[in-house]
């Protein structure tokens, strides 16, 4: 199954700092970044470094952590990705559905993994187009190939679900 839109960031009016992340025990700060990306080395290599002092000093680290994932830990994110659908839209054929099972099988059994794309500034009336496209296109590659692109994948998606995270944890909803 693709995996699903993420909410939009919702409106803020300064940058939120990644304190909570920074002040939270090593064990509860790996268990939230590990929502963010699968890879336990990710998550420690990220935990290690704290404190950031703002959220763009967290996803330069971020990136510089994912750049050079080994195998088996790229492996390991991949492998943790939830399979969540990107759904289409209400009153569409359902041979939508039909294909996008069709593409993520060919995909998995070509490649061993999940299919992962970022689709953080893609609208979601196209979300579904973009997808299916993508996933096609990508069938063609060879290994070595997608795998660049997939590492690429999860590194777009880490940094998008670390931007909601520290937004979520700077939320007036989320008790500290």
């Amino acid at each position: 199954m693709p995996p699903a839109l993420e909410p939009p960031l919702p409106p803020h009016s300064s940058p939120p700092t990644p304190e909570q992340l920074n002040a939270a025990e090593p064990g509860a700060a790996e268990a939230a970044l590990l929502t963010c990306c699968g890879s336990h080395l990710w998550a420690r290599r990220l935990v290690a470094h704290r404190p950031y002092p703002d959220l763009e000093a967290l996803l330069a680290a971020s990136d510089e952590a994912a750049y050079d994932l080994p195998l088996a830990d790229l492996a390991e994110a991949l492998a943790c990705e939830p399979l969540r659908p990107v759904l289409p839209r209400q009153g569409t054929y359902t041979a939508a559905h039909t294909a996008l099972r069709a593409a993520h099988a060919a995909y998995e059994s070509r490649f061993g993994h999940v299919f992962v794309i970022c689709l953080d500034d893609v609208p979601p009336t196209q979300a579904l187009d973009h997808l299916l496209a993508g996933i096609r296109a990508r069938l063609t590659n060879d290994p070595e190939e997608e795998r660049v692109i997939a590492a690429e994948e999860m590194r777009k998606l880490a940094r998008g679900r670390l931007t909601r995270l520290v937004h979520d944890l700077n939320s007036p909803y989320v008790p500290v």
